[in-house]
């Protein structure tokens, strides 16, 4: 509420404002591939790189609706309600740790593994601006996102490769899995 006994300049939000400089934006659409994202996901030890959680690989999740769908659903728009909340906790994605909008660059070294929920309440934010920090890269020998598990099981059911969804994961992170060390296979999709 405003008072207008006071003088001039001294009303609620003044302050700030002069300390918090309006930022402009860049409007900017950005989509990775799976194969990119399993890419960030192996490097970053499918660990969310803004809390220390672990991730789970995608494949994973969706196998989950697919065997279990009324325990644990799958909307195709995420809808609320209707996808279960750990699609939300656990689903890996890439952001940018200094936001494109305000003048990060689209590059590996700017990208880091964090789940959709915290991707959503980031935003455009930075780090700082949240009192949130970088959390290390995790290591694939103590957890791999349930990845190995996931080839394992359709390697059992080759079937469930009909499934788009699956197969579009299944075939991003095959050249990936543990025929390669982590760090190979990060810079030949990374960088290249």
């Amino acid at each position: 509420m405003w008072r207008f006994d006071r003088k001039p300049g001294r009303r609620r939000g003044v302050d700030r404002a002069k300390r918090v400089p309006l930022r402009s934006t860049v409007p900017s659409c950005r989509k990775y591939t799976e194969k990119e994202s399993v890419a960030v996901f192996l490097r970053d030890g499918y660990i969310d790189r803004y809390s220390g959680d672990r991730l789970v690989f995608p494949g994973v999740l969706r196998l989950l609706s697919r065997t279990l769908p009324a325990v644990f659903p799958f909307h195709s728009r995420w809808k609320v309600g209707e996808c279960h909340q750990m699609y939300w906790d656990l689903f890996p994605t890439v952001d940018h740790v200094t936001s494109v909008a305000y003048g990060g660059a689209d590059v590996a070294e700017n990208w880091v593994t964090t789940s959709m929920l915290r991707n959503s309440a980031k935003s455009h934010w930075d780090l700082q601006e949240l009192g949130w920090h970088l959390c290390p890269a995790g290591d694939l020998k103590d957890w791999d996102g349930l990845t190995a598990w996931f080839f394992a099981y359709v390697g059992d059911k080759p079937e469930l490769l009909a499934d788009k969804y699956l197969y579009r994961w299944y075939k991003a992170a095959k050249p990936l899995d543990s025929s390669l060390s982590a760090d190979e296979s990060d810079a030949s999709v990374i960088d290249g």
